[in-house]
């Protein structure tokens, strides 16, 4: 198969996943999640391994849900480089992107306060954000924090919102959706990952789309889920200016907005200060997390949905 890229980034995330029906199967250390960790390994596995089949000659899969600890790398094809845990940068959460050509994007939600399933930007404790008038997706954020590096958003995957959103931002980018209305029961995941598979394969000549660049100035509204006293405390934190439960961030570029949202939504000012000793720590309990999850797995007899009898 003739493609126009040979080195692709995937950047995978649980709640567009096969294996994630609600909240608890996206929390931290509870056996939902462990289950839905299998899903969505084999749903990036599916991917991973129709690329490498076509000729793509390098695959780097970032898991980028939570902890950064999600994906057990003995359900993925070998081939690929799988990285766990979070980067301080160049990219931040992601580090360096090496070589890659273009960054699919598994498994994303929509953005805070749309519609779409566990729909969130960053984190859940924001009920709202808006850029320069409309709700800013995670999408944006992270194929922005590529484009120093030239990588093309070619393809993403998510609740059909999600998908929407993703199409409405970045053009020409590719999608394929994920129909969570009916439930699980009802749900055919071995179809819906064979139609994951074609699309993504077929974003493989996707040649339209451009390292996405978007033009500042950025006026951001953030409305906090905790109220008025936690925006105003968070706010003056960092020094910007809020009203009620909303807090207002004006930034000239996505770049700086970005690191203003992180800030925001993860650190504090002593924090900052000992970044890479908190990652260490923060990356070490993703590990003790996803070994916790191995454990219950093995011990539950853990079958994979794609497995199970129907």
């Amino acid at each position: 198969m003739s493609t126009d890229f040979d080195n692709i980034l995937i950047i995978a995330d649980i709640e567009g996943s096969s294996g994630c029906w609600d909240y608890r199967a996206s929390s931290f250390m509870t056996d939902e999640w462990s289950q839905a960790c299998v899903e969505m390994s084999l749903d990036v596995n599916a991917v991973v391994r129709a690329l490498l089949d076509a000729g793509v000659k390098h695959v780097t899969v970032k898991d980028f849900h939570r902890t950064g600890y999600n994906l057990l790398s003995e359900l993925i094809d070998p081939r690929a480089q799988v990285v766990l845990g979070y980067k301080r940068g160049p990219a931040p959460g992601i580090g360096d992107p090496g070589n890659a050509q273009a960054v699919m994007f598994l498994g994303l939600h929509a953005a805070s306060g749309t519609e779409g399933f566990m729909a969130h930007t960053l984190t859940s404790r924001i009920s709202w954000l808006e850029v320069n008038r409309k709700p800013l997706a995670e999408v944006e954020l992270f194929s922005a924090s590529l484009a120093p590096y030239g990588l093309r958003p070619i393809f993403f995957s998510g609740c059909p919102t999600a998908c929407a959103q993703a199409r409405a931002a970045i053009r020409k980018i590719d999608s394929y959706p994920i129909d969570k209305s009916a439930g699980p029961e009802l749900f055919d995941v071995e179809s819906w990952r064979s139609g994951l598979v074609s699309a993504a394969l077929h974003s493989l000549n996707n040649g339209a789309t451009e390292p996405y660049t978007p033009h500042g100035p950025f006026q951001a509204e953030v409305t906090w889920r905790g109220g008025e006293i936690t925006a105003q405390n968070l706010a003056r934190r960092w020094g910007f200016d809020h009203e009620g439960a909303r807090i207002f961030i004006e930034a000239d570029g996505i770049h700086e907005l970005y690191r203003d949202l992180i800030r925001l939504c993860y650190l504090t000012p002593l924090t900052v200060r000992i970044l890479p000793f908190g990652l260490f720590l923060y990356n070490l309990t993703g590990r003790l997390g996803l070994a916790w999850a191995r454990r219950r797995l093995k011990k539950d007899k853990y079958l994979p949905q794609s497995k199970r009898r129907r």
